[in-house]
């Protein structure tokens, strides 16, 4: 299933958890595993905490301060960092489907990772069966 999202800073973390959870329901699969693919080279995915925005605060502030947004990159369209913290968080990710839900902590959430935005992106949720 293809999404289309559309983000509204030039750096965030969008929670995607319920349109992955939604897609698991509609696909009926009991028990398999759910992959969310980004075709982007400067936006990823990634799965973690969702009980405190300070930490996707954290996250985007400690890779600016290892990547940062201007820094000593040749690349000539200048958003060399996006596509090193893209890179860093993945193109994709998978959690497991156990009794038709997704089986993730009790803290996480799968999210949208934007590093060259605003954008209108996209990204796939595969369903497999187990």
């Amino acid at each position: 299933m293809r999404y289309t999202i559309q983000t509204t800073k030039a750096q965030q973390f969008i929670n995607i958890t319920h349109t992955v959870a939604e897609a698991v329901r509609n696909s009926n699969v009991q028990d398999g595993i759910a992959v969310v693919y980004v075709p982007h080279t400067t936006a990823g995915v990634t799965i973690n905490e969702n009980a405190d925005p300070d930490v996707v605060r954290d996250m985007i502030s400690a890779m600016d301060k290892t990547y940062p947004v201007h820094g000593d990159y040749r690349h000539f369209e200048g958003n060399s960092h996006a596509h090193i913290k893209a890179s860093l968080m993945g193109s994709s990710c998978t959690a497991i489907i156990s009794n038709g839900k997704l089986m993730l902590g009790t803290w996480q959430s799968i999210y949208f990772c934007e590093f060259d935005g605003p954008r209108n992106r996209e990204y796939y949720v595969k369903i497999l069966k187990g």
